[in-house]
């Protein structure tokens, strides 16, 4: 009864999202008011039964009750319980309900906390969260049911793809799902003051909360998901151009755009139309993520559907959602006033031209993800990676990381060219230096010398803000943009290093054979089978050696995993603050050596320290956003009691 008892708290779920709609839309006309009072209670309690439903699903799974068809095709009962657990998303129905239970949980918050829009403002913002919902629940019930019976459940299960068994695609889809759905949070936000011609402002300091957390979500989404990849896959690389990987990076495209021009437009009163555009673009492409990925026109170990019905019904709901998106923004668009002006030298136009410069890259990766898709269609394959993507992406990210460096140095409105001359004059000197050094100390390419040297400009550049300020007394919004931007230097750094510097090695080798690579010499010492909870392996015992230092002892496994039947690569890591040896076992060949491969990847870690801190300076931007509002909320709170007190005094 579990299961019939998570599916009729999702049906209740759904028709409470549609009490939603109508009484979020209707209560916006004259006559239909006394049905507003329906909207926030609704929403409420919608939350509440899509997460009972959500949890009735883990319940399923941990159990392995595999006479619900999902558990048994995703789930296995030998497996450790947090890959049980993980189980539960790690499948298309699965994450589909996980979107929905995150989608109705921010609808219910929104309901419950958000007081700072006109009411009918935000009875629209409900109305338009509840109308995405509702797509999503009809694919739910009729496409996509979680909850099926088997009329006659198999003795074991089919078992979780051994791929996504790792503790970090455990997190993975949770973090980058907050993100997409923050982004419907912003697109209900911006339908809303569509809706109402409430374009102001106060409906981006809103919505900016919602994007600031998305960003943040994704951001660890993408990272994890990067450092997955490169353990995990076995390939040595940290990103791929992959279309499922290109999925995860628009949204992050756009939602850095909607991010700047919401704080612009709630500061200064500017971007108006930018970022109502961007608000939708941000949860198309999150939409369009979602296609690619749930379609079947994929094949990855993302990709967890393969029924081309599916995948028409998301395109459905993408072309429904943000066609009618578009077409309400293309018959309000004369209503969404210009806002305050605003010169080219200024904080403002920086952060236009970097919006410019996103909006432009989101351009090209969407291009190269869906033009071989397109191709496809026609019989004809074409194959679109790093040769497109690399140079291309460059062209743009290369000039809109420079003018990141100098924005923030920059007045609000305008600016004069000679209060920023030095500082801007000192940038470019020591991006020169750099880029003179790196070329005449090493031969490496032009992309990962023209890396260095803009990482060093950004590096700089992010911590110049905080000259001559009292650094104690500085806003934690500040120190969020400062260790944002800082974190995107120190990415840079790691990526043009890895690229420029890595050392690779494959070889076959007996027991005992040294093989040098880089820095580092590696002796197999030997090769023997280990088991696990539901996994075989051959183990190589394999000591490493830094230079003149001491040996260590690595493991790297060639595991092969039963049910379902994989084979899989488990690498060996070895982590020193300048980089790291990546070392992968391979095949025994007909003569009884092992293939070997090594990588010494310099500085490669400082990739995902940069994304750490990038996600950590969203981390403190929002925190500082939360505490000025509770701050502010309680002043006024204040001032009203004092008014009251003197109205009764008098």
């Amino acid at each position: 009864m579990i299961a019939e008892f998570g599916l009729v708290c999702l049906w209740l779920a759904a028709a409470l999202a549609g009490l939603q709609l109508v009484a979020g839309l209707l209560g916006l006309k004259s006559g239909w008011e006394g049905l507003a009072v329906l909207t926030r209670p609704a929403a409420l309690v919608q939350a509440l039964l899509c997460l009972v439903s959500f949890l009735t699903l883990v319940v399923l799974f941990a159990r392995t009750d595999l006479s619900v068809a999902l558990v048994a095709a995703n789930s296995h009962s030998a497996k450790p319980m947090v890959f049980k657990l993980s189980g539960t998303w790690g499948n298309h129905e699965g994450s589909m309900l996980l979107w929905v239970t995150v989608m109705s949980v921010a609808g219910g918050l929104i309901a419950s906390v958000e007081r700072r829009l006109p009411e009918r403002t935000m009875l629209a913002t409900l109305g338009a969260q509840a109308f995405v919902a509702l797509g999503f629940y009809a694919f739910l019930l009729f496409a996509s049911n979680p909850f099926e019976r088997l009329p006659s459940p198999p003795p074991e299960g089919n078992g979780l793809n051994p791929l996504l068994q790792d503790i970090g695609l455990a997190f993975h889809p949770p973090t980058l799902y907050v993100g997409y759905v923050g982004l419907s949070v912003a697109f209900s936000f911006v339908v809303g003051a569509l809706l109402t011609r409430q374009v102001t402002p106060d409906f981006a300091k809103a919505m900016r909360p919602w994007v600031l957390g998305a960003w943040l979500f994704l951001t660890l989404g993408i990272t994890a998901g990067s450092y997955w990849a490169y353990y995990e896959l076995g390939w040595g690389g940290w990103w791929f151009w992959d279309p499922t990987e290109n999925a995860s990076l628009m949204p992050w495209l756009a939602a850095t755009a909607l991010l700047h021009s919401a704080s612009v437009l709630a500061a200064r009163d500017a971007l108006r139309a930018w970022t109502v555009m961007l608000g939708v673009i941000a949860f198309s492409m999150s939409m369009v993520g979602t296609f690619l990925v749930r379609s079947g026109i994929l094949t990855s170990v993302h990709a967890f559907a393969v029924d081309p019905e599916r995948g028409g019904f998301i395109l459905a709901l993408l072309a429904i959602n943000i066609g009618m998106a578009l077409a309400l923004f293309a018959t309000r668009a004369g209503t969404v006033a210009e806002g305050e002006r605003f010169s080219v030298l200024s904080r403002e136009g920086a952060l236009v031209i970097n919006n410019v410069a996103l909006s432009a890259i989101l351009g090209v990766v969407l291009l190269g993800t869906l033009y071989p898709l397109l191709t496809e269609a026609f019989d004809v394959r074409v194959s679109v990676g790093p040769p497109y993507f690399n140079p291309v992406t460059a062209i743009f990210a290369l000039p809109m990381l420079l003018v990141l460096a100098v924005g923030p140095l920059l007045r609000w409105r305008g600016d004069k060219l000679a209060r920023v001359r030095w500082p801007m004059v000192a940038l470019a000197v020591l991006g020169l230096v750099v880029l003179a050094g790196v070329a005449l100390l090493s031969d490496v390419g032009l992309l990962p010398l023209l890396g260095f040297a803009v990482a060093a400009v950004v590096l700089v550049g992010s911590l110049l803000p905080l000259k001559g300020r009292n650094l104690l007394r500085l806003p934690l919004a500040t120190w969020g943009m400062v260790v944002a931007h800082f974190g995107v230097g120190i990415a840079l750094f790691g990526m043009a290093a890895d690229t420029a510097f890595q050392t690779e090695r494959l070889v076959a080798a007996n027991v005992g054979d040294v093989i040098e690579v880089g820095p580092w010499s590696a002796r197999l010492e030997s090769v023997a089978p280990v088991a696990g909870p539901n996994w075989t392996a051959l183990e190589a015992a394999i000591a490493v050696r830094h230079g003149d230092g001491a040996e260590t002892l690595t493991h790297p496994q060639a595991r092969s995993f039963w049910s379902p039947p994989t084979e899989t690569s488990e690498v060996s890591l070895v982590t020193r603050w300048n980089g790291q040896l990546y070392v992968a076992l391979g095949d025994q060949a007909q003569d009884g050596r092992w293939q070997l491969r090594l990588w010494w990847k310099p500085f490669v870690t400082w990739i995902w320290y940069g994304g750490l801190l990038i996600a950590l300076g969203g981390v403190l931007a929002l925190l500082g956003r939360v505490l000025t509002d509770v701050r502010r909320r309680r002043a006024s709170t204040l001032i009203a009691a004092r008014r009251g007190d003197a109205e009764v005094a008098a």
